[in-house]
């Protein structure tokens, strides 16, 4: 299986070694396709079957503490995991890239072009149903989700996280009473991915994304951005997150996708895609 190295990050005081787990497919174009969480690469499998059709190169990965990659006790925080990024950039030797970040994977497009993006690799960037700019109520984000709020995620997680994530999964793709957009094999195929993930690197993602401030990384993005956010996300919802990335950055171009939910890549996936070849490609 392929696998890149990320060595010595220095971010623990220690030298690490973590395994990377990517697949691609496709020549052309190089987009890397940043997963969200609590999922892997495999929820990607809608993009690897439409985008190389177009003269795209198609590179997903897992996280690290996801699907087949390492799953180190430590760090799960946005520097580390735009560090494996950019281990996985060089590596391949990949330029004119484009990066979509799905939800939390913002958090590592923003990361990694604030502090990394000096030889010019990515060209172009994507914040899809982003968790950006900063998700967690403070004093100067009035507007933010209360700390409770994600001390509850976590209390659930540590007691029962495959009820949690089922949960989780019918919010995730907007599913109500009398609102069913995925069928329940697609709800239990995203368990399965989910569950691959070890328990411990579930609740330190979520301690990442819920309180990283990327408000100045998105001061620091010079590259022609798009910025896609479903009007009915209940998971992150526009406000906070997608209409705000999109102001902080003047050269964003905005796509609301007026009845989507979080999950957009799925249920919106005609859409989604065409929206993303268009930019990968112009």
């Amino acid at each position: 299986m392929p696998f890149i190295l990320n060595t010595n990050t220095g971010l623990t005081g220690t030298p690490e070694e973590v395994q990377i787990y990517y697949q691609e497919v496709g020549e052309g174009n190089p987009v890397v396709l940043i997963h969200g969480w609590p999922l892997n690469l495999e929820m990607w499998e809608y993009q690897f079957n439409e985008l190389p059709k177009h003269n795209i190169r198609v590179i997903a990965y897992d996280r690290r503490g996801f699907g087949k990659s390492s799953k180190p006790w430590e760090p799960y925080t946005y520097d580390a995991f735009a560090q494996d990024l950019k281990a996985l950039l060089e590596t391949l030797d990949l330029y004119n890239v484009t990066l979509v970040g799905f939800s939390m994977g913002g958090g590592e497009v923003a990361r990694f072009l604030s502090k990394y993006n000096n030889e010019g690799r990515v060209t172009k960037a994507a914040f899809v149903s982003s968790v950006t700019p900063f998700l967690l109520k403070t004093d100067s984000n009035p507007d933010g989700v209360p700390q409770e709020q994600f001390d509850g995620i976590q209390q659930q997680l540590e007691d029962d996280r495959a009820h949690f994530l089922t949960g989780f999964g019918k919010q995730f793709y907007g599913v109500h009473l009398f609102s069913n957009p995925v069928s329940e094999e697609r709800l239990q195929q995203d368990s399965v991915l989910a569950l691959q993930a070890a328990g411990y690197a579930t609740i330190k993602a979520m301690q990442a994304w819920s309180t990283t401030d990327f408000r100045d990384d998105l001061t620091c993005i010079k590259v022609p951005t798009l910025v896609i956010h479903g009007k009915a996300d209940e998971t992150v919802p526009i406000d906070i997150s997608g209409e705000k990335t999109a102001a902080a950055i003047p050269q964003a171009k905005f796509v609301v996708f007026d009845d989507a939910p979080h999950g957009l890549v799925y249920t919106h996936k005609e859409k989604f895609n065409e929206e993303i070849i268009s930019f990968i490609n112009s």
